[in-house]
């Protein structure tokens, strides 16, 4: 079957796709057998990034596997033990059980800075140790890893349709009439950052690098309607966003309001404190499960209210620069109306019985 093929990482690396898929796949050589994985990209450039990262985790693994050491994914070689640890027979029973949480989580920020090659600055390494250390192992601790399961995920927090009003509600008539008079480009700029971000879905640190030459007022050849082609500079490198019409009259406030040059950025720092002190007000701090909203909850919301209308799932996900799996995996519960109740609750014809047939057939000449 002919094959279109690429080589990264100097040849070690294939990046390829078969005739006939959509999706590319990647393919390397380590530790005396062949790896293989889908991308789950249609685009060529989005599969390399994956391909890379991808390739890096399993030379990292490689490397454990050879030092004795662990996967990163959890597969048991030997646990790491740092101390004497337990009695014989605790570690024992734990040694049967694979390897822990907690070893798995120092085999992770150990590696982690390796893994990134220079592609995440120090500052984003350190935040990611320090999730590990502050919320995870606090959690999980000993847990052996056969033990953690999806059970676990949790669906993140984001707005309902009659929520997310309520919310740009209180933050235009906030913009109209601020706390206290100095405040009231502030509150303005809010306004707009609100609806800015849940009519493109960006996340919170794609928003605050933006610039505005990242940003273009474009007409859309396939729905015929303004809107706003971003060139988002986020932790994956560079990716492409089209947001809904919604998201031009905000950006055309801000641009306006604050004069901007082309290398000046459309928002900066994300507005956590002035979020909180609404979402205080407007009890809409947590959901219903009790999960927390944030600034990041508008991303959610985008991406929620997109499948709700009926969305396809893969342009949501490329649009968002994220993969179908993590939607699916996070936002499941609001795939509901995804499902067409046409194609699925299709009924065979049954052709009717033999006495009936020939009751109705018509006599021969």
């Amino acid at each position: 079957m002919p094959v279109e093929s690429h080589l990264l990482m100097d040849g070690t690396l294939h990046v390829y796709r078969r005739e006939g898929s959509r999706f590319w796949q990647c393919a390397t050589y380590l530790g005396s057998r062949n790896h293989r994985q889908t991308t789950k990209e249609v685009s060529l450039a989005a599969a390399k990034d994956f391909a890379r990262d991808w390739y890096m985790e399993r030379c990292v693994e490689d490397r454990q596997c050879r030092r004795g050491g662990v996967f990163l994914l959890g597969v048991p070689v030997q646990p790491v033990v740092a101390d004497p640890g337990p009695p014989a027979e605790s570690r024992r029973q734990q040694s049967s059980r694979g390897p822990s949480f907690e070893d798995a989580a120092t085999a992770f920020t150990n590696e982690f800075e390796v893994i990134t090659l220079g592609e995440r600055n120090a500052g984003y390494v350190k935040s990611k140790s320090d999730i590990v250390r502050v919320h995870l192992l606090p959690f999980f601790g000993d847990t052996a890893l056969e033990d953690i399961t999806a059970g676990k995920v949790e669906h993140r927090a984001w707005f309902s349709p009659e929520e997310y009003k309520m919310l740009y509600e209180a933050t235009r008539e906030r913009a109209k009439n601020p706390p206290k008079p100095r405040w009231r480009e502030v509150c303005e700029t809010f306004h707009d950052y609100v609806l800015f971000m849940g009519n493109t879905g960006l996340r919170p640190d794609e928003s605050s690098r933006l610039e505005l030459r990242d940003v273009k007022i474009v007409n859309d050849e396939s729905t015929g309607e303004r809107i706003l082609e971003i060139e988002v500079r986020g932790k994956r490198g560079v990716g492409f966003c089209k947001s809904m019409p919604g998201a031009i009259l905000p950006f055309e406030r801000v641009r306006k309001r604050k004069q901007l040059k082309p290398t000046d950025r459309i928002f900066g720092k994300s507005p956590r404190e002035l979020m909180n002190t609404v979402l205080d007000e407007l009890n809409l701090k947590f959901d219903r499960d009790g999960h927390i909203r944030t600034c990041y909850s508008l991303r959610h919301t985008y991406i929620c209210l997109r499948l709700l209308e009926g969305a396809d799932i893969y342009q949501v996900a490329k649009n968002c620069r994220t993969s179908v799996e993590m939607i699916e995996k996070f936002y499941g519960r609001h795939l509901k109306n995804n499902i067409d109740a046409s194609a699925v609750n299709v009924r065979k014809v049954r052709p009717a019985p033999v006495a009936a047939r020939k009751k109705t057939a018509m006599p021969t000449a």
